[in-house]
């Protein structure tokens, strides 16, 4: 793995998203995928607004602010095994769509019928969550399942424009109408 001088910025998160095409936000579970964690140089205690102290928040906010700002070139989703990362979309295009991207189709009964409520009307978590339990009866958790298989599968995205605070859902298709499906 190339070595990266320790960053603080926003830019400095983007340079490396963009040199190392895919990263993890905080483990370094995944064999030959780095975690921006190791490479944010804040304190991972204290000197932040919160008791998750400077390096968390940091992270925790450049995971919208990357994609919000660099649309085109920076995207936040889950990979298989449900790990949220950060990805240049250059790799997003060329390597990891057409390697995971899975039909509507091969999802969970469940994941079908959360896509539905998106594919219908776009809207953030916790109304789509709140429909999903309302209309089929299911569990926080089990809509929680159905809501990551959706993003690993690639059917559903954030919404790059939905700006930083809150994630507010659509299909793949209308966040990124130019990828094929």
């Amino acid at each position: 793995m190339r070595k990266f001088v320790p960053f603080t910025t926003l830019e400095g998160a983007y340079e490396f998203v963009q040199a190392v095409k895919t990263c993890t936000l905080f483990s370094s579970k995944v064999e030959g995928l780095p975690a921006l964690w190791d490479y944010v140089d804040l304190p991972a205690d204290g000197d932040g607004r919160t008791k998750w102290g400077a390096r968390v928040e940091a992270i925790w906010a450049w995971k919208n602010k990357l994609p919000a700002t660099y649309p085109d070139e920076v995207f936040y989703g889950k990979i298989p095994g449900g790990l949220a990362v950060l990805m240049s979309m250059d790799h997003l295009r060329a390597v990891h769509y057409p390697q995971v991207h899975q039909p509507i189709s091969h999802c969970s009964d469940l994941a079908q019928k959360v896509y539905e409520i998106i594919r219908l009307d776009p809207a953030e978590t916790a109304e789509v969550r709140a429909i999903a339990m309302e209309r089929h009866a299911c569990s926080k958790s089990r809509f929680d399942t159905a809501l990551k298989q959706l993003q690993v599968s690639l059917n559903i995205a954030r919404d790059p424009a939905a700006g930083t605070d809150r994630d507010r859902w659509l299909t793949f298709r209308e966040a990124y109408p130019d990828f094929p499906i």
